[in-house]
C-alpha cells in the first residue's frame, strides 16, 4: 500500500514539473528580444509650457492647483496640471503635433524633483493615439529619462523611454523641453 502511494506521489510530482517546464518554455519563446541600440520608432519633439500667473488666462498652458507655503526651498508639495502644445521644432507658434496633458508635483525637500504622469495625445494626419509617460523628473539634471508605459492607437501597448532636455527657461513663466522619444516595443 505504501509503495503504491509513493508511486502516485512520484507521478503527480513528475507531471507537475513537466507542466512547469512546458509552460516556462512557451513563455520564453513568446518574449521578444529588445535591442536598446535600435529602437523600433524614434521621434524628437518640443514641449512648450506657459505657467498661469493671473494675467495670462488666454495663453496659460499650466496652472498650480496646490502650492503649500513654508515647506522648504524646493517647492515641496506644489502640484501643477498642464495641457501643453508639443511641436516638431522649437517655435512655440508652430503647428502642434500633439498635446501633453497631465500633472506633476514636487516631491523632495532637499532638491528640485518632480514626479510626472501625463499623456502625449496625437491627433494629426501623421499619428493618432496616445503615449503614456510616468516617472520621476530630477529637474536639475541636464537630461532625464522617463518611462513610456503604454499607448493607444498608432502606439498600442508600446513601451520605451523619453529623454527630457531643458531647452529654454524664461523665469517662472515659460520653459521648453526637448523630448527625445525612443520606442522599444512597437505593435
Amino acid at each position: 500500500m505504501e509503495n503504491q502511494v509513493s508511486k502516485q506521489i512520484f507521478k503527480t510530482l513528475l507531471s507537475f514539473f513537466l507542466f512547469v517546464l512546458l509552460l516556462s518554455d512557451t513563455v520564453l519563446s513568446v518574449r521578444k528580444s529588445i535591442n536598446l541600440q535600435k529602437p523600433c520608432k524614434h521621434f524628437v519633439f518640443h514641449l512648450h509650457n506657459i505657467a498661469y500667473d493671473s494675467d495670462n488666462v488666454a495663453n496659460a498652458t499650466s496652472a498650480t492647483i496646490i502650492n503649500p507655503l513654508g515647506l522648504g526651498d524646493f517647492s515641496f508639495g506644489k502640484y501643477v496640471i498642464f495641457d501643453n502644445p508639443v511641436t516638431m521644432d522649437e517655435n512655440y507658434l508652430s503647428k502642434p503635433v500633439a498635446r501633453a496633458q497631465g500633472f506633476f508635483f514636487y516631491n523632495m525637500k532637499t532638491a528640485y524633483n518632480a514626479w510626472m504622469a501625463f499623456t502625449l495625445v496625437f491627433n494629426s494626419t501623421q499619428h493618432k493615439g496616445t503615449l503614456t509617460i510616468m516617472d520621476a523628473n530630477p529637474i536639475m539634471e541636464p537630461t532625464r529619462d522617463l518611462a513610456i508605459v503604454g499607448g493607444t492607437g498608432d502606439f498600442l501597448m508600446t513601451r520605451g523611454i523619453v529623454t527630457f532636455t531643458t531647452d529654454l527657461i524664461q523665469g517662472n513663466k515659460y520653459f521648453r523641453l526637448k523630448l527625445d522619444i525612443k520606442l522599444y516595443e512597437c505593435y
